[in-house]
């Protein structure tokens, strides 16, 4: 895979205001606009939406707020686009959106999994707002899968907008599981004369393969996940054959060319290589890497083409605007310049119409999390929770234990001891000293896995840790030690940082990867190749995110497909007392040379 090298990324200015950038994309009285003569259309986009509607963060109990200013959600993203569409004529404008919409939120968790709209009937949060702002497309990602296929069916049901993935097909055949793709009959106004043109616009849907393994217990059997490139290989020419002027591709997938897992899953981040290996396609919404990528083209192998691509951030951070000059010569269209910005949602104020309209459910949302379940004796952080062993990370894997422990005791391995695993999901993460709220533990976990326990021996214990210690630089034997500069080697993130509770074990940070656990015991005792574990994880680690050894094909022994995050909240409501002097063992820690690096 390769780019060209006239590459832009203007995403690295944090997005535009929509005042600032309408006119950098060619339209009327620009240089751009000149060239066409005849029409412009507008594509704008957004992606990674992740069940945020509101400028509100739940976890906190407050307006969102970070460090770069940033705001996000529909309803700021909707006066963007009320913006544009103001600007560019609704005529001339579509709107798209490149998945993981329903998952994510507290707000999108309740309807969910507290109160499921496939129980109750009512309309998930996100298909009342997408519905209101007027989308004309929108592709699967992969979190849409995590709540089982008749939780997404209920909500593709809900959703005006088409849904659409090419790859996503019925096990055993060929054929897609959910709409490919659809054409976008326009009445595009002209610039030069009066009326309007005819014009089709064909947008394809893209999901990403790596839910077969991310949620293969709610795909398996039902589902399979074909190659990204293969998939639009084959579309494209059917949806040109069929009208389309324009072929527009929205992918859940990333640009990198890379996989998080292993060989014999297509290739995870492949939109710039559907963009380079595909003819026919002229811009391409991708998402999935929550990244801030205005601008990009690839150059086309097969017609030497520009493709342009862009990503407009998650959460609603950004709009993506895509403009496209047109010119119309023996009655078709021909696309003569294209280019494309993205939009800073903190520009603008929430549209009143998206915030009314979900008032009521987000006022429900905010009175579960913030609902007290517990009593915390002391206040527990995480945030040295991915260097040290501390006692917040230790009550996930203190519920896990005892959740497992309880539903084996009549089984086989009864008998085996249990071990857990749990990463450090949020540094931020705090149970107050006194009233523990569902915000309080739901910032802790923020996302939905369900619990698994599966048996792995002694040896592959030691090799899952080998796995884990990657998460670490190397650093000399001696000399002070920076945290901040220890972790996320090779950009490992946080959350494939497992530790294990239930056995004792030093990671030694001076030793290079894959000879870092330097002792490994149970109770004192060395831990033998041929020991058996039961060791508690989570569905997604279980099924194979973040490439972790042995755990998936270990013998499950335990899945009842309880929520981690609810096992959580009903061990804290039912004993009434957090204290870490229940729980809180420090069973691991980081050497050099068998020294501890931290006091």
């Amino acid at each position: 895979m390769s780019a060209d090298p006239g590459i832009s990324r203007r995403g690295a200015l944090g997005g535009l205001s929509a005042a600032g950038a309408l006119a950098l994309a060619g339209w009327p009285g620009t240089a751009a606009a000149s060239s066409a003569r005849d029409a412009l259309i507008t594509v704008m986009g957004t992606s990674d939406l992740h069940g945020h509607c509101l400028n509100w963060d739940y976890f906190k109990d407050a307006e969102f707020e970070d460090g770069e200013g940033n705001h996000i959600g529909i309803a700021k993203a909707a006066s963007l686009i009320k913006e544009v569409r103001a600007e560019r004529g609704r005529n001339n404008t579509l709107l798209f959106d490149s998945g993981d919409t329903i998952q994510g939120a507290p707000l999108a968790t309740y309807y969910n999994v507290v109160e499921p709209i496939t129980e109750t009937g009512q309309t998930h949060p996100m298909a009342r707002a997408m519905n209101a702002v007027g989308y004309d497309a929108v592709a699967l990602g992969n979190h849409e899968f995590n709540y089982g296929l008749e939780h997404l069916d209920t909500w593709i049901d809900q959703m005006q907008a088409p849904v659409l993935a090419a790859n996503a097909l019925h096990h055993g055949t060929d054929e897609p599981a959910y709409r490919p793709y659809v054409l976008k009959r326009m009445k595009v106004d002209c610039l030069d004369k009066p009326g309007t043109q005819p014009l089709v616009v064909g947008v394809l849907g893209l999901t990403n393969p790596g839910s077969i393994i991310w949620d293969r217990h709610n795909v398996e059997g039902e589902l399979e996940f074909a190659d990204l490139v293969e998939s639009a290989r084959h579309w494209v020419p059917v949806m040109r054959g069929e009208g389309a002027d324009l072929v527009i591709v929205s992918a859940h997938s990333g640009d990198s060319g890379t996989s998080s897992y292993g060989g014999g899953v297509p290739v995870e981040n492949a939109s710039a290589m559907v963009a380079e290996e595909v003819p026919g396609i002229d811009a391409i919404l991708f998402g999935h890497a929550h990244r801030d990528i205005s601008e990009r083209f690839v150059t086309n192998k097969v017609t030497g083409e520009q493709v342009l691509m862009t990503m407009p951030s998650y959460w609603g951070r950004r709009l993506s605007v895509m403009d496209l000059a047109l010119r119309r010569e023996r009655g078709r269209w021909r696309v003569t310049s294209k280019s494309a910005v993205t939009l800073n949602s903190n520009t603008v104020e929430e549209d009143p119409e998206i915030v009314e309209l979900v008032a009521d459910q987000h006022a429900t949302a905010v009175e579960y999390v913030n609902q007290v379940v517990a009593t915390s004796v002391e206040e527990l952080s995480a945030a040295q929770a991915c260097w040290r062993d501390t006692a917040i990370v230790d009550y996930i894997q203190h519920v896990q234990i005892e959740t497992v422990r309880a539903a084996i005791q009549d089984t086989a391995e009864a008998a085996l001891p249990v071990l857990s695993i749990a990463a450090p999901f949020s540094r931020s993460a705090v149970f107050p000293a006194g009233d523990v709220s569902i915000r309080d533990i739901a910032g802790l976990y923020v996302y939905d896995n369900t619990l698994l326990a599966g048996v792995l021996t002694g040896a592959q214990l030691r090799d899952y840790l080998e796995y884990s210690a990657r998460y670490f630089h190397q650093v000399s034997a001696s000399g002070a030690v920076d945290p901040g500069g220890l972790t996320n080697a090779g950009g490992t993130p946080d959350y494939n940082f497992d530790q294990v509770a239930g056995l004792e074990y030093d990671i030694d940070v001076s030793r290079p990867v894959g000879g870092r656990i330097t002792s490994l015991t149970l109770q004192g005792a060395k831990v033998a190749d041929d020991q058996r574990f039961v060791l508690a994880v989570n569905n997604y680690r279980q099924s194979g995110g973040g490439g972790f050894p042995h755990i998936t094909g270990a013998p499950v022994v335990y899945n009842a497909q309880v929520q981690v995050r609810q096992a959580l909240i009903d061990y804290a409501t039912a004993t009434g007392t957090i204290d870490p002097a229940d729980f809180h063992v420090v069973n691991w820690r980081l050497v050099r040379e068998g020294t501890p690096v931290f006091d």
